[in-house]
């Protein structure tokens, strides 16, 4: 068996409606296993302007907006139809994405025909709720990702530092590694344009410190904001670029009036105002890899990040940017100062981190996706097939 005999069926929960390092990575997988000849099915929400089209073939579920996050669908189950479509299609491997209700039936239903199921983990979903002050129910989350994963027969994180908290968690212990690419014909300090930065107002003497992605308070826009506000305490002379929207745009600018804004971006682009940054700073913990940090690095932009899952398998502590521990108010602040009096330090740290980079290629990457496709869909072979058979293909997966 090789990847053109693979009939992948793919579940996602937001496959193309909003832009986010989650879903750029599983079109980009989608499209290199149809470039190897496999035949792939996406299931996921469909609305009437999506933020890109999809790569490949897109079922719609159903779903409804999200109370208070209108721009996110949350799917609803496999109503008949998608049950009918996903049977006609008859998919030798199901992967899901995330453990709403078409994740949570999408296993259901493999299971129950004896389709092997991979989970790719792309975001700590455990720890969304203390950013809406309802900590209280990470544990009530991590139980109910427990029993999803479970479910599973394998898994595959974005890091190694992901993939141990899965095992701490109990989520389970095939864990594989899909890492994330970046695409060097659009991150590349090349980018960066001084005349571009003057026409937003900062002076090419600025430290700009950048702010890449959704504009939401999960992505630790209260720890951001807190640091600039100490920076200012301290007399520390600074700028701040926001790359990206969301609906908590309003509430940051009002806590970083020194704030750029640029809106969402993309292509050449992204990759100019990336590279025009003078250090990129990332808060959040929520990451279970972190593209912005690598887009940032491959740009040869250092990077201050929070000590947690997916940065830490990114970040050279010292050499490649700055760790501080997360919520550390006074230590971001201590390491923005690092940067700010030691122009040659952030140059370093940005050479380092775009050597880096390099290591990260999208297609050896995906093929490590597909590879466990295979070893998943030879080891279930024996429970599907006639013995005759099964030795076939497990002889040639």
């Amino acid at each position: 068996m090789d990847i053109a005999d693979l009939r992948v069926a793919l579940f996602s929960g937001n496959y193309n409606y909003v832009r986010d390092g989650a879903n750029q990575a599983l079109n980009r997988l989608v499209g290199y296993l149809l470039r190897q000849g496999a035949s792939v099915r996406v299931y996921a929400p469909v609305v009437e302007n999506p933020a890109f089209p999809p790569t490949g073939d897109l079922v719609a579920v159903p779903s409804v907006p999200i109370p208070f996050r209108r721009e996110y669908q949350f799917p609803l189950g496999l109503s008949p139809a998608v049950r009918r479509d996903l049977a006609n299609f008859a998919p030798n491997v199901v992967h899901v994405t995330s453990p709403d209700p078409s994740g949570q039936r999408a296993v259901s239903w493999s299971r129950a025909r004896r389709i092997p199921v991979l989970a790719s983990v792309h975001t700590r979903f455990e720890t969304y709720p203390r950013y809406y002050h309802m900590a209280f129910l990470e544990p009530v989350v991590v139980s109910i990702l427990r029993r999803f994963y479970r479910r599973c027969d394998a898994m595959v994180a974005p890091s190694e530092s992901t993939a141990a908290v899965m095992r701490e968690q109990g989520m389970g212990n095939n864990i594989g590694i899909w890492s994330r690419g970046v695409d060097r014909e659009i991150f590349d300090p090349s980018r960066r344009d001084m005349a571009w930065r003057r026409s937003l107002g900062f002076a090419d003497d600025d430290l700009v410190i950048g702010f890449l992605g959704r504009v939401v308070m999960e992505k630790g826009l209260d720890v951001f904001a807190d640091t600039m506000e100490l920076l200012r305490q301290r007399g520390v002379p600074h700028k701040v670029l926001v790359i990206g929207k969301g609906p908590a745009r309003d509430r940051f600018a009002e806590r970083v009036p020194e704030a750029c804004f640029t809106g969402m971006l993309t292509g050449q682009e992204l990759g100019r105002a990336v590279a025009s940054m003078d250090v990129l700073l990332n808060p959040s913990v929520t990451e279970t890899f972190g593209n912005v940090t690598l887009e940032a690095m491959a740009s040869g932009v250092p990077v201050l990040a929070a000590r947690a899952t997916g940065t830490n398998s990114l970040v050279i502590e010292g050499k490649t940017g700055l760790l501080v521990e997360p919520s550390d108010i006074s230590g971001f602040a201590d390491a923005i100062g690092r940067y700010a009096t030691d122009p040659a330090l952030r140059l370093a740290h940005g050479a380092a981190g775009e050597q880096r980079s390099r290591d990260y290629s999208w297609d050896a990457i995906n093929h490590a996706v597909a590879e466990a496709y295979l070893r998943l869909a030879a080891a279930r072979a024996p429970e599907r097939l006639g013995t005759a058979e099964a030795k076939a293909l497990a002889g040639s997966a």
